[in-house]
């Protein structure tokens, strides 16, 4: 039943991309521009990250994504208290007319990417426009919903990509050849520049070529479900039925794909260790990270591997026992879905083996950050472990059979920084 008034599909929909006025810093009134922006909410490594990127201005992006208070409640009203304030003061801005706008990331190790933020159709699952490649976790899309209800507002892009090699990608890289709105380098590396977009003619071109086309979700799979939630909570048409993402076209902008690693908390390595003995191949590595690293893709390349730290050494496990993994790993998904490190890594390691809740951040922390998991299991007693990378071509081929990867299994970049353009609902 459609209770929140949305139309019913009566015709294949692509991508439907729409201009918006977007909220940006003022740069006469923030210290500098890279000292506001962000990595994305869950790239932010807590609590380090948190406190350097706070501790960089006091009007860091982070203060609103990632407001700090005792309750759930309080930290979404104090988010709210903050975007007010800055509007009224003048730190954010709105833009005076509606566009779209194009962004570009370039680091001094060549990598170059660029792509349009824009507000994007909000498509239900079974249209298949917006594919996920990865299972999300009830809590933090609450937690996500929370926030935007509160804020009125999406406070960082998703990243989406597809593949077109069209007219908007001819005219990104027309657009990127004139004067920027903002240009700063973050202390990452990365280099940052956005124009606006904002002539009808190529905003339309740019429409038209998107509408032929389905893009993979490659960052924000929780904010794409928050997206979903809140436009079926409002009647249509309402802000809600869009979302702000980031569209980067890989035929002409490959993006890398990176693992994000797990931490467990209250697990020693010796412990680890202990109860996968018999069950998969250990091997000591008294190697610094990078060459551990290059052992675990050694690994990989002939099957599952995992790499475990928190002790003084690295430890390679591979070669998983097959009766572990035939009593583990269901048999009701494809092939290349069952084989997956992270689909062993949850089925038999952490569901059956070290009996740890995959969404109980008590218990599980994921990061981003390969040397910041190693380090912090290390100082805190628990285990790293380390996953290599899945192949760009496997997540899609997944997402097209509508078969979801475990929860945290990819990380796609580079990501957009926050805090370089927002969206305010009510604009």
């Amino acid at each position: 039943m459609n209770t929140a008034g949305h139309s019913e599909a009566t015709a294949p929909r692509g991508l439907e991309l729409t201009p918006f006025r977007g909220l940006r810093y003022d740069p006469d009134r923030v210290g500098s521009l890279a000292a506001v922006t962000s990595p994305p909410y869950d790239v932010v490594v807590r609590p380090d990250g948190l406190h350097h990127l706070q501790d960089a201005d006091p009007h860091n992006i982070v203060r609103l994504i990632l407001p700090q208070a005792v309750t759930p409640t309080a930290r979404n009203d104090q988010a709210a208290d903050t975007l007010r304030h800055w509007l009224a003061e003048g730190i954010l801005t709105a833009d005076p007319e509606p566009a779209l706008y194009i962004y570009e990331q370039r680091h001094a190790d060549g990598m170059i990417q660029r792509g349009v933020i824009g507000t994007l159709r909000v498509s239900d699952p079974a249209e298949g426009v917006v594919l996920p490649h990865e299972d999300v976790m009830p809590h933090v899309v609450a937690d996500r919903a929370a926030l935007m209800r509160a804020t009125h507002a999406n406070l960082e892009p998703l990243l989406l990509t597809y593949r077109g090699d069209g007219t908007a990608a001819e005219i990104v890289d027309r657009t990127a050849g004139r004067p920027p709105l903002l240009s700063t380098t973050t202390e990452d590396g990365y280099s940052h520049r956005l124009w606006s977009l904002t002539d009808p003619s190529d905003m339309a071109a740019v429409q038209v070529d998107l509408a032929g086309h389905q893009a993979l979700i490659a960052d924000g799979h929780h904010r794409w479900a928050t997206y979903l939630r809140l436009r079926a909570e409002h009647p249509s048409p309402s802000p809600w039925d869009h979302g702000l993402v980031l569209l980067v076209d890989t035929a002409r902008y490959p993006l890398r794909v990176r693992a994000i690693h797990r931490l467990l908390h209250g697990l020693p390595v010796a412990d680890a260790l202990a109860a996968v003995d018999g069950l998969f191949r250990v091997r000591r590595l008294d190697v610094p990270l990078p060459e551990a690293l290059d052992a675990l893709a050694d690994a990989a390349c002939a099957g599952n591997a995992f790499l475990l730290a928190g002790d003084d050494a690295f430890h390679l496990l591979d070669r998983p026992d097959p009766d572990l993994l035939a009593r583990t790993v269901p048999r009701d998904r494809p092939e290349a879905w069952r084989t997956l490190d992270a689909t062993v890594l949850h089925a038999a390691l952490l569901d059956h083996v070290w009996h740890i809740p995959e969404d109980d951040p008590a218990r599980i922390a994921y990061i981003h950050d390969t040397a910041a998991t190693v380090r912090k299991a290390r100082r805190d007693g628990g285990t790293a472990v380390l996953l290599h990378p899945v192949r760009e071509e496997v997540v899609r081929d997944l997402a097209r059979q509508g078969v979801t990867m475990p929860r945290k299994s990819t990380s796609f970049g580079p990501k957009p920084a926050s805090g370089l353009v927002l969206r305010a609902l009510d604009l």
